[in-house]
């Protein structure tokens, strides 16, 4: 059933994904400040004197005018805001990688403004060159944060207690940090428990820090968002991982 019609005007947004539509348009995914994921018809973008056809790029800033009440709106204005380097190589994987996530983990029309502003941070670094491992982590970490998955980095599960630098924990999905020595009190063996990752308190903290300058926290914080990014996506793969994986393989 089609929702009330509205009319939204020059809306901080960019495109994440873009298909066909009959003979001259396209059906555009857009990740928009204040109204999360829409889906918007851009009526003869693919006509070739269209003025749309240069503007609706992937990781390029825009200022977008959109109108309708269905579930897919109709694109008014796209206006290019300049500034963003373009990706490339590596980059531009990695911004595919971005995009795929924001596509299949967050709904249509619910606004996550800070996630917003995490997607501007990790294209903008990507545009800079930057190396990608952090960017990567930073924004899943933002991801599950800003979609509920509230994991807790720097205390332990159950106790409440602080992680500690020096300890061994292994995270529990729905349950947390768990000191491996807890564990082995309870009985539980760490290889009944699947593939949950093996981290050091140390990594944990700095992941709740936001610092990811050690290559073990790197190595080991990419395990951890994995395994809970696998988890949310209900096992189901992303196609964007697996062309990295095949480029790092040749």
């Amino acid at each position: 059933m089609a929702g009330p019609k509205q009319r939204v005007e020059q809306q901080p947004a960019w495109v994440l994904h873009t298909y066909p539509w009959r003979e001259t348009s396209l059906i555009v995914e857009i990740f928009a400040r204040e109204h999360g994921r829409v889906g918007l018809v851009a009526k003869g973008a693919r006509r070739p004197y269209s003025q749309l056809r240069g503007v609706l790029l992937a990781f390029q800033p825009l200022r977008m005018d959109w109108s309708g009440g269905g579930e897919v709106k109709t694109l008014v204005r796209a206006e290019w805001q300049g500034g963003q380097p373009l990706l490339s190589g590596r980059g531009l994987l990695c911004g595919y990688y971005l995009n795929e996530l924001l596509v299949r983990l967050t709904a249509r029309e619910d606004a996550h403004p800070r996630l917003f502003d995490a997607y501007v941070d990790a294209v903008g670094a990507l545009g800079r060159g930057e190396p990608a491992s952090p960017i990567l982590r930073r924004f899943e970490l933002a991801l599950l944060q800003d979609l509920g998955y509230e994991a807790g980095l720097a205390v332990e599960a159950d106790s409440g207690a602080a992680i500690q630098p020096d300890g061994r924990y292994l995270y529990i999905i729905e349950r947390g940090p768990v000191r491996l020595d807890t564990l082995e009190e309870e009985g539980v063996e760490s290889g009944a428990l699947g593939e949950q990752p093996l981290l050091s308190g140390q990594t944990l903290l700095d992941m709740a820090a936001d610092d990811f300058s050690r290559a073990e926290t790197l190595a080991q914080s990419k395990q951890l968002l994995r395994m809970l990014i696998n988890h949310t996506l209900g096992g189901q793969p992303l196609q964007s991982r697996r062309v990295l994986k095949e480029l790092q393989e040749l």
